[in-house]
């Protein structure tokens, strides 16, 4: 086998390298998180992650791109109708890497890679801000409503004096 050009390889050849890759990716989408090497782990992060900037898009050819990386429709239908939505609020970041134990038959250093599912504290923050200027909306539309009414009252008075 001839030595790759452009640094160390996951499983020794680039087509091998990618099918591992995908694989590791669409277990990922499907159980939103997995234990592997840390060197598979940090050449996942980015992979991924472009996946599922893909995936949020959500057009026809973007849905094509995903399919030529990953070949399992299911996964596909996973990432594009159920993940995506949960990731619209965040600009980037969807993945986490935290390192465990090493493995104990080779001393492997191990991570488990995961998905953010959780809201971004912006979001949150939006979510508030949302709320808090609706609420004065609802108060400023029933201090509205109080004054017509007293306005129509006063005009009734008047009338019934007149």
């Amino acid at each position: 086998m001839p030595t790759p050009k452009k640094g160390a390889r996951l499983g020794g050849s680039a087509s091998h390298q990618k099918k591992i890759l995908a694989n590791l990716a669409a277990q990922l989408f499907m159980n939103e998180q997995i234990v592997t090497t840390h060197a598979k782990a940090k050449m996942l992060r980015p992979y991924a992650e472009k996946l599922i900037t893909k995936a949020k898009k959500g057009t026809v050819a973007d849905r094509r791109n995903v399919a030529k990386h990953i070949q399992d429709k299911d996964v596909i239908f996973h990432l594009f109708h159920e993940l995506a939505p949960q990731f619209e609020g965040r600009e980037g970041g969807y993945t986490r890497i935290i390192k465990l134990e090493n493995r104990r038959g080779d001393n492997a250093p191990m991570s488990q890679v995961s998905l953010v599912l959780e809201p971004t504290v912006s979001t949150e923050a939006e979510r508030a801000t949302r709320a808090a200027a609706s609420k004065k909306a609802e108060e400023a539309k029933a201090d509205e409503a109080e004054v017509e009414v007293e306005e129509t009252e006063a005009a009734e008075a008047a009338e019934d004096k007149a």
